[in-house]
């Protein structure tokens, strides 16, 4: 049969640009990674024809190319077959003849030209792996009149391509809608095995690291980005929900210790491909593999770096078991559960053990002992707190250069009370890394803690802005709460549990500005429901106090509080708790004795004393100006 060589081909509802690697359902572009897509133009190519597994594998995977190959065609065939909603059992475009191949069964349109889209490419460049794809046949020849004014058109045509070409390869990005923010989508996992998760996971976090050290770009962070994990929306609805220009999208393939690493630069409003390229690499090399992307990735979008704000990263070496071990422990340690963390701690230090001189292991340390010591889970803050300190500061020494670093530094020193120390460690990581939402986020609580609500609002928002997905507002309602202004808190909390009903952090906030408003009565409603959800968490208990005494419902506010003792027999309990609880209750002397012990312990809530509403009724008491003080508070 004619075999479909035009660049664009029509099948069903569907529509392949096979020159610019793009494939359309109903003229809306549907997400295909790269090796699928060369799997289709090779069964295009050859409709109705067997296309055995090894002609497969000399188009696609050729000779040198370390990947396994079985596992990686059977990924591509079901990733494929997923995007058309194709079934190998019932088959509507590609049919699995056992043992030999595929056959592409559905009637093909050639297109001459292409429909969606002048190429400007200028050679026969198919896809990052430099492939050549197949030319436009040329219809029969037309009179002699016709065929001289389209050849020249065509001519005309040509030096039109070649002129925008050259504008487009030489102009700033303002000249042709410049690139000023970018969400990094987590990369796919091409082994074929869910267990490598970890490492397209943790591929797509370094590259998110890397990109956010450029001044004058905003990069999505983590936790929004990862939210669009296997998801089926189009380039143009990611990007409008998180407000970016473009997008990065690509796969991860490991084989042995080896990997490949592909990725694509797509614009938002034009789904247009500005760039894409293919790397391989030993495992042992991924650090300098990530810089080299990222580098590129700032080279493509023509941002204007600045001298001290280039694209850092140590490029040593590592052990492909080391770095094996670090995933895997950022893998755990973002479940944020007490298992996981428990985990993530194990897999660090094995990381550690291994490689003493691999800095970012100690970052993910810090990360997880100041995780640990969070009131929702539950643990001692000063040993956790102590472990965080040694281990951010050895990832300093080791790489100055790594904001996370600093920004774990600044969180344990504020947590210390050491609060200029703090302050430098943030803005350093914000001097590093200005797209980093965790440091906004932090020099936000530190603005907080020193009475500075507007300017913390401030960086609320900016952290919001740029992981919008992890920051819906639940810092900015509790900024708000300390601030006294509790409509407002509630209502930003409000906005975050319209997304997210079940959100125990934003409940417990919610909790905070409903006591605050004296809205007893919807306070318990909530802080029941955050005490459910969060296994009866200690700190949201102790403010469950607090809205039953004031609600009028004492018995079952001692009941409470009779219940943390109970669990304290068992465990730890933060004193934070029994603060608000003594405070809730009236008993001022219980209340001064539990803030003594939360001194010593250097709880939390410490760090509120100059802000916190609770407190309102303890601040003419020489004791209390005595606990400011010890807090370095006061000198």
């Amino acid at each position: 049969m004619s075999q479909p060589n035009g660049r664009v081909v029509r099948f069903a509802e569907f529509e392949a640009n096979l020159r610019a690697g793009e494939l359309l359902k109903n003229g809306e572009r549907i997400k295909v990674q790269d090796q699928p897509f060369q799997v289709l133009r090779v069964l295009l190519e050859e409709a109705g024809q067997l296309v055995t597994r090894d002609q497969l594998r000399n188009r696609i995977w050729p000779a040198d190319t370390f990947v396994d190959f079985d596992n990686s065609l059977n990924t591509a065939i079901n990733r494929l077959r997923e995007a058309l909603g194709d079934s190998k059992d019932n088959c509507r475009f590609i049919e699995t003849l056992p043992r030999r191949g595929y056959r592409f069964i559905a009637p093909v349109t050639r297109v001459e030209g292409e429909t969606n889209g002048p190429d400007t490419s200028g050679d026969t460049t198919d896809a990052p792996d430099g492939r050549a794809g197949f030319e436009v046949a040329r219809r029969a020849a037309a009179p002699r009149t016709v065929a001289a004014v389209a050849t020249l058109a065509l001519t005309l045509t040509a030096v039109l391509i070649w002129l925008v070409r050259d504008r487009t390869s030489t102009l700033p990005p303002s000249a042709h809608g410049g690139i000023h923010s970018l969400a990094v989508l987590p990369l796919e996992n091409f082994s074929g095995d869910p267990a490598q998760d970890y490492l397209s996971d943790g591929m797509t976090e370094a590259l998110i690291e890397r990109l956010s050290s450029i001044h004058g770009l905003r990069v999505i962070s983590r936790t929004s980005a990862m939210q669009f994990k296997a998801t089926r929306k189009s380039v143009p609805t990611i990007g409008k929900e998180l407000n970016v220009d473009a997008v990065i999208e690509g796969s991860v393939l490991r084989s042995g210790e080896k990997i490949r690493v592909s990725i694509r630069l797509l614009r938002v409003n034009t789904e247009e491909h500005i760039w894409s390229d293919t790397y391989d690499r030993e495992l042992r090399d991924v650090l300098a593999l990530q810089n080299d992307v990222a580098q590129a990735i700032a080279g493509q979008i023509q941002v204007a770096v600045e001298a001290d704000s280039a694209i850092r990263i140590n490029t040593r070496p590592v052990p492909p078991a080391v770095y094996d071990n670090y995933l895997k422990g950022r893998f755990e340690s973002h479940k944020n559960t007490p298992a996981g963390l428990d985990h993530a701690l194990r897999y660090f230090q094995a990381a550690i053990d291994a490689d003493a001189a691999f800095a970012p292991a100690y970052a993910g340390l810090a990360d997880t002992q100041i995780s640990l010591r969070t009131v929702l889970i539950g643990q001692p803050p000063v040993e956790a707190r102590l472990k965080a300190l040694v281990a951010a500061r050895k990832c300093i020494e080791l790489d100055p250069g790594m904001a996370e670093a600093h920004v774990l530094l600044g969180e344990a020193l504020r947590l210390d009370w050491h609060w200029a120390e703090a302050e430098a460690e943030y803005r350093r990581a914000l001097a590093l890394s200005p797209s980093d939402a965790d440091a906004h986020s932090s020099l936000g609580l530190w603005l907080l803690s020193q009475g500075r609500t507007e300017e913390a609002l401030v960086s609320a928002r900016r952290a919001q802005e740029l992981d919008p997905l992890e920051y819906r507002g639940e810092e900015a309602g509790f900024i708000l709460f300390y601030a006294r202004r509790y409509g407002e808190a509630v209502g930003e909390l409000r906005n975050v549990l319209a997304i997210q009903p079940d959100n125990p952090e934003a409940l417990w906030y919610l909790g905070f500005a409903l006591n605050g408003a004296e809205d007893f009565r919807e306070a318990i409603q909530i802080l029941e429901r955050a005490a459910s959800l969060s296994h009866r968490s200690s700190g949201v208990l102790g403010l469950l106090v607090r809205a039953y005494a004031r609600g009028g419902r004492r018995a079952e506010a001692l009941q409470v509080l009779d219940e943390l003792y109970r669990r304290r027999q068992t465990g730890y309990v933060p004193t934070a708790a029994f603060v608000n609880a003594y405070l809730a209750i009236g008993d001022t002397e219980q209340a001064f004795t539990w803030l003594a012990r939360a001194v010593e312990e250097q709880s939390d809530i410490i760090q509120w004393l100059k802000v916190h509403p609770f407190f309102d009724p303890l601040r003419g008491d020489p004791r209390f100006r005595e606990f400011l003080r010890r807090a370095n508070f006061l000198p």
